[in-house]
């Protein structure tokens, strides 16, 4: 779960970032939980996101994913598209998630891929399908980020890298 791997970012984010002194890839490691629940984020523009989560380890007591489980890769995953959306100079907060959950998974891996719906100055929505190994959905999800201006009160992309 702790192995290293590499986001595949558009060079011009990657440039756009490295110009404010921000190692993007680095940046994108789904956080705490999304680590200690093996999230990786293998593809990230503001056109799509890709991810994986394993089962193993996220599941709930009858031994299927934990709809948590899949909410926390569907936030990550929209999350990740709608700062790409806001660039270097805003913050994404996710302010609504819904899931639906269509059919259990007892192992392996579980890939999300999240598109946008709406890309809006102060607002991105992004659809976030999860699906099984067999290509099987196991979740819908939608989520709604507000875009909030960068600020040294609130924090920048370029203080929290």
């Amino acid at each position: 779960m702790g192995e290293q791997h590499s986001v595949k970012f558009p060079p011009e984010v990657i440039d756009e970032y490295a110009a404010l002194g921000v190692d993007l890839p680095s940046l994108f490691s789904a956080g705490h939980l999304g680590t200690r629940m093996g999230v990786q984020v293998l593809e990230a523009s503001a056109d799509r996101v890709v991810g994986t989560m394993p089962v193993e380890g996220n599941t709930q007591p009858y031994g299927l994913l934990h709809g948590g489980a899949s909410a926390v890769l569907a936030e990550t995953l929209g999350s990740v598209g709608a700062m790409l959306h806001g660039g270097a100079h805003k913050l994404a907060v996710g302010v609504d998630l819904n899931c639906t959950h269509h059919r259990g998974a007892r192992s392996g891996l579980v890939t999300g891929v999240a598109t946008p719906v709406h890309r809006g100055r102060s607002t991105a929505t992004y659809e976030i399908v999860i699906s099984d190994e067999q290509g099987k959905r196991v979740c819908s999800a939608r989520l709604t980020c507000m875009l909030r201006d960068a600020t040294p009160e609130t924090g920048s992309v370029a203080s929290a890298g």
